[in-house]
């Protein structure tokens, strides 16, 4: 398996000085998604949890929709240039009930988008198999405020490196349930969805998608995909993100920090002073 982070010797300079040191790096290398042998896609992350992310994709490109539509998934020889398996190279087997890839896709995504392949914005916008809209859930936005620590203080790799995004999936007592960090934001929350989908426990209902940055369009439609009823985010929302949520029926609420939060769709899920 991939390294997470590396070493690189740097020069520090400061208004007192400079001076060379060691520095710790997030690695970033390509993973190639195969479907039943032929290649779908290749996206820029940070090596760990692969499965889960690819489970997280296919999941929110409506491939799949419930973890038995994946029936194989395995780790093909590709190899560095020391001849040792690179662990770069996934291959999915699609079990009975995937809905299978049925339009072209380009094959490359970067670690900074998550739907650059999709051919249209009407390919984006899919029709989730699990809709949030009629989802019960209600959370205090006191226990919104103290997510951003609750994730922050779990970044074990960012705190060594600072180059890392995270998802977290919360209950709505504010209870973490899982943590994913990668060097992409969308790969964090494939990481995070796949692997509650890996678990069975898709759709997400009652759940906080918490985010440690922006909440981007494709991040709300990862969201709704596998019915997530509540995205969080540190920073502010696009525009086609707050359409989307309020389309979808997704409580979207960004600029969470220093005991403040805004509510950008659906604020009735919102309670407390």
């Amino acid at each position: 398996m991939g390294r997470v982070t590396t070493r690189r010797r740097i020069v520090r300079r400061t208004p007192e000085g400079h001076h060379t040191r060691q520095d710790t790096l997030v690695v970033e290398e390509p993973l190639q998604i195969r479907v039943d042998g032929a290649p779908l896609t290749v996206t820029m992350r940070t090596p760990g949890d692969d499965m889960d992310l690819v489970h997280g994709f296919l999941l929110a490109e409506g491939i799949v929709t419930e973890r038995e539509h994946v029936h194989v998934m395995r780790y093909c020889a590709g190899a560095d240039d020391d001849g040792v398996n690179s662990y770069n190279v996934l291959d999915v087997q699609l079990g009975a009930g995937a809905a299978g890839v049925h339009r072209q896709r380009s094959f490359l995504t970067s670690s900074a988008c998550g739907v650059c392949g999709t051919t249209s914005i009407d390919d984006v916008e899919t029709i989730s198999a699990h809709p949030p809209a009629a989802d019960p859930a209600a959370v205090d936005a006191a226990v919104i405020t103290r997510l951003p620590g609750l994730l922050r203080e779990r970044q074990k790799v960012f705190a060594s490196t600072g180059g890392l995004h995270a998802a977290g999936l919360f209950s709505v007592d504010g209870t973490l349930l899982r943590l994913r960090e990668d060097v992409g934001r969308h790969n964090a929350v494939d990481k995070a969805l796949g692997a509650a989908l890996r678990d069975g426990e898709v759709p997400l209902s009652g759940r906080v998608l918490m985010l440690s940055g922006r909440a981007s369009f494709e991040l709300v439609q990862k969201a709704a995909m596998a019915g997530v009823p509540v995205v969080a985010a540190v920073s502010a929302p696009s525009s086609l993100a707050v359409d989307l949520a309020e389309r979808a029926g997704v409580t979207l609420i960004g600029f969470v920090r220093d005991g403040g939060l805004n509510v950008y769709s659906r604020a009735d899920r919102v309670t407390g002073a």
